[in-house]
């Protein structure tokens, strides 16, 4: 089945290589949440042919240290007001209330993520 969207919430963020297990099963809760709530597809990648750049890189993106690899998310949905509403419904969701600060198994403080709307589409 072909996904379509016109709109994607990109994130990117480092992890510790031993919070792997640990940082998969808290994504295969957002990833129910996200789509519970309307997304219409949501992803989580772990970096596996990164390379390391001289001007600009995914790992400089995220002050990579050792130990740790880079992991790409994005969530789909229909527009950007859609996006938003989910979003709101997401954030407020008790299954994911307990995952900040400490609890997380990543640095959230070097992620960063963006909304993008889409221009081509295959």
């Amino acid at each position: 089945m072909k996904k379509t969207g016109n709109y994607v919430d990109g994130f990117i963020l480092p992890v510790p290589r031993k919070n792997l297990a640990a940082y998969k099963k808290w994504a295969k809760i957002a990833s129910k949440v996200w789509i519970e709530h309307g997304a219409i597809d949501y992803l989580e990648s772990v970096g596996d042919d990164v390379p390391a750049g001289k001007i600009t890189s995914f790992a400089k993106s995220v002050k990579l240290k050792k130990g740790e690899v880079v992991v790409f998310a994005w969530a789909i949905y229909k527009s950007k007001s859609d996006r938003n509403r989910i979003m709101k419904k997401v954030m407020n969701d008790p299954r994911l209330a307990g995952m900040s600060g400490e609890s997380m198994p990543f640095d959230g403080m070097r992620m960063f993520w963006g909304g993008f709307k889409t221009i081509v589409r295959a």
